[in-house]
């Protein structure tokens, strides 16, 4: 071996050893990979309970209906509005309810004004004309109903007295006992006759409760229940009752034949039934189905199975021939949100003044 021969092994030995002594490549690692989301869809909601602010057999036909669609099972509770807007107050940090369903829209928007209600943008309300709904979705309207005089026409002749037709007419010596209405407080019917008092004023409270002082002489008893006195001119306990006119209408076909509805000169107030989720209720998703089914023209077009002719809000529902519509009653500027935002204060000073005063 010569020479050149051991020199040019040397240097791929010294070359060997130069690859041996470079550290070994370290094997790539992949970069983190974000969890895979989840396909599986969300639990089905399985339960809802509902605070229900209009007749019971209304509440019962709705929710019942709402759950032979969707599966969910449904109760309600029936409270008058006044009633309802105090439950949903006292229970505010633990809601015993998630829908609250029914009722003059005054009570949704002292409600909203107070943060108890969800503003939800139901695809559903897109129909709902904008008079008749919250700008931010707190509330929807479900159905519209004008207030009028129920009088049974038999114990009227037993007196002597004409139906009356203007609200002077209710404040006649010969209907002393003879006149029943709701208490404000309690109920959202007879916060709107109070509203449309203080409306047909010029907006002046005073002389609006003037008018109810008047009134009072004639009262035999403040309900609680708004439509509790359209019962008792059924039964001939009272001649006239100071309530919504599809009321009356229901309780005639139900068999009060007596009964006959009519409307004040004057004008008239009317109301708007809502729907809102309750904030923090227990069934928030269940919530926004019911709101999306109850908006649909297909829910609006129960009531009147039980008797219940309001107005439907979505102008896709067909209307019954026996629902009185607005646009046949003289209507009163009635301004819903000024009425919703003086609600508890009106009502209170009713409570005070008004309710407990000597009859004359």
């Amino acid at each position: 071996m010569n020479r050149r021969t051991l020199t040019v092994m040397a240097l791929l030995a010294l070359a060997f050893a130069l690859i041996a002594c470079q550290p070994a490549a370290a094997t790539p690692v992949p970069p983190p990979q974000a969890p895979a989301e989840s396909t599986k869809p969300a639990p089905k909601p399985e339960k809802l309970t509902v605070l229900c602010g209009a007749q019971e057999d209304w509440c019962q036909a709705m929710t019942k209906a709402f759950e032979a669609e969707t599966g969910v099972k449904t109760s309600f509770v029936r409270m008058s509005s006044g009633e309802a807007l105090a439950r949903i107050r006292a229970t505010k940090d633990s809601p015993e309810f998630s829908i609250w369903h029914g009722g003059p829209a005054d009570g949704y928007i002292a409600a909203t004004n107070e943060g108890l209600l969800v503003a939800y943008d139901s695809p559903s309300a897109a129909k709902i004309p904008a008079s008749y709904k919250d700008a931010n979705g707190h509330w929807n309207g479900v159905y519209v109903g004008a207030l009028g005089f129920c009088s049974n026409k038999d114990v009227l002749a037993r007196l002597g007295v004409a139906t009356p037709t203007s609200w002077a007419d209710l404040l006649n010596p010969k209907l002393k006992g003879q006149v029943s209405m709701a208490h404000p407080a309690s109920s959202g019917t007879a916060y709107t006759a109070l509203w449309t008092q203080i409306t047909l004023n010029g907006g002046d409270v005073d002389k609006g409760f003037a008018y109810f002082r008047n009134l009072h002489n004639n009262i035999l008893q403040y309900t609680k229940s708004g439509s509790a006195p359209g019962q008792m001119a059924g039964r001939g306990e009272v001649a006239t009752a100071v309530i919504f006119s599809h009321d009356c209408v229901k309780f005639n076909e139900e068999g009060m034949n007596s009964l006959v509805v009519s409307f004040p000169s004057e004008g008239t107030g009317y109301e708007i039934g809502g729907v809102a989720i309750i904030k923090g209720g227990p069934e928030q998703e269940a919530a926004k189905m019911y709101v999306d089914w109850a908006l649909t023209s297909k829910a609006q077009e129960i009531p009147p199975t039980v008797k219940s002719y309001q107005l439907p809000t979505n102008p896709d529902a067909s209307v019954s021939a026996k629902s009185v519509k607005l646009s046949e009653v003289k209507t009163v500027e009635y301004d819903f949100i000024k009425s919703g935002e003086q609600k508890s204060g009106l009502a209170e000073r009713f409570d005070s003044e008004i309710a407990p005063a000597p009859k004359q």
